[in-house]
């Protein structure tokens, strides 16, 4: 487990580089490239930072928000407006990753204007064909939407909380501006996330969202782990993950109560949610320490992607990646549970992350 903490000065040395305050919880990271680095989640390309002569190190993941609450410390990347960091008693909540290299797998980011993949990057809507680039080769996919590796500008922080901003921007294969707005709050109960998606342009657009936190065993593995996702029924996909129908859940894939995770390989989507009295639907992550990494995600979000990891480069089964989605893969193509988002109409979805 890795926890970087910050003095109050307005400068630190970390020996890894410095931070360096630029406002309340709103903070520059520097990175000392010479320096050993407690492991964390590494950039399986290799990218080291750009340093341009006299300069101080380009950081891959943008400005660096700390929020602070009680034991609780969440740190938030500009890049995909991404939880780069959440523990509470020192404890990680979610696979950390260091602010000196590309978030591994969409670690923590912001997963938008469709989540999951897209087949081929071809997709027509309202009798219109569209073209977006293939980013996931190997299935011939466009993966995660549009604004994972995209910086995101503040709009306001303080100790406990930032919002962050972008505007996604007219291209040939997504011809809407989307003005996404996402607000992360620190408090007793945990982080919570509160997005709101704007239709700034003159047409309908198509929109779904997602998010990607990998969850974190603490001290231990994934195969020490139990898992416990809420909800009824699988997506089956065909041998590129794209969806071809679902089912009841049944054997490894029934995990409504608290499942051993050793010998499981999961990258699955769920629906078919439970919720709880208070509307809640819950994913929960269960260490050999005792403690319970969860996410829960209220109405808005109606769908799972669950995935161990198992293959990925940075990750080998290191978290669980707990994804609350608004819709499957290949939505755009499907249809189902696609959103319609009209002209000036806004769009929110509300989840959250904590230590049990």
């Amino acid at each position: 487990m890795r926890r970087v903490v910050h003095s109050p000065d307005d400068r630190h040395d970390t020996g890894r580089g410095s931070c360096e305050r630029i406002s309340a919880g709103h903070y520059r990271v520097s990175v000392n490239t010479s320096a050993t680095s407690t492991p964390t989640l590494q950039d399986p390309s290799g990218t080291a930072p750009f340093t341009p002569s006299g300069a101080a190190p380009f950081v891959p993941s943008g400005t660096q928000h700390v929020l602070e609450h009680g034991t609780h410390r969440a740190v938030i990347a500009a890049v995909g407006a991404s939880v780069r960091e959440y523990t509470v008693d020192g404890r990680d909540v979610v696979l950390p990753f260091d602010a000196s290299v590309i978030a591994p797998a969409f670690s923590g980011a912001v997963l938008a204007p469709w989540p999951n993949r897209l087949r081929d990057g071809e997709y027509t809507f309202d009798g219109v064909e569209h073209e977006v680039p293939v980013t996931e080769h190997a299935r011939s996919t466009a993966l995660h939407g549009l604004v994972a590796y995209t910086a995101f500008a503040t709009v306001s922080s303080d100790a406990a909380h930032v919002t962050l901003e972008h505007v996604v921007v007219p291209t040939p294969g997504y011809p809407w501006p989307l003005r996404l707005r996402v607000t992360y709050t620190l408090g007793d109960a945990g982080l919570t996330v509160d997005v709101a998606a704007t239709n700034l342009g003159t047409g309908t657009a198509p929109y779904g969202i997602g998010f990607h936190p990998w969850l974190s065993p603490g001290d231990g593995t994934v195969d020490e782990c139990t898992l416990q996702v809420d909800a009824t029924r699988r997506v089956t996909v065909d041998d590129r993950l794209l969806p071809v129908g679902d089912e009841p859940v049944a054997g490894p894939y029934d995990l409504r109560s608290a499942t051993p995770l050793r010998g499981i390989e999961l990258d699955d989507a769920w629906l078919g949610v439970l919720r709880d009295d208070e509307g809640l639907s819950w994913i929960r992550l269960a260490g050999p320490d005792g403690r319970t990494a969860a996410l829960w995600a209220d109405a808005s979000l109606d769908t799972w992607q669950v995935c161990t990891g198992d293959g990925i480069p940075g990750i080998e089964r290191g978290g669980v990646a707990a994804e609350p989605m608004t819709c499957i893969a290949d939505a755009f193509r499907t249809g189902d549970r696609l959103v319609r988002l009209e002209p000036g109409e806004t769009h929110e979805v509300r989840w959250g992350l904590t230590l049990l």
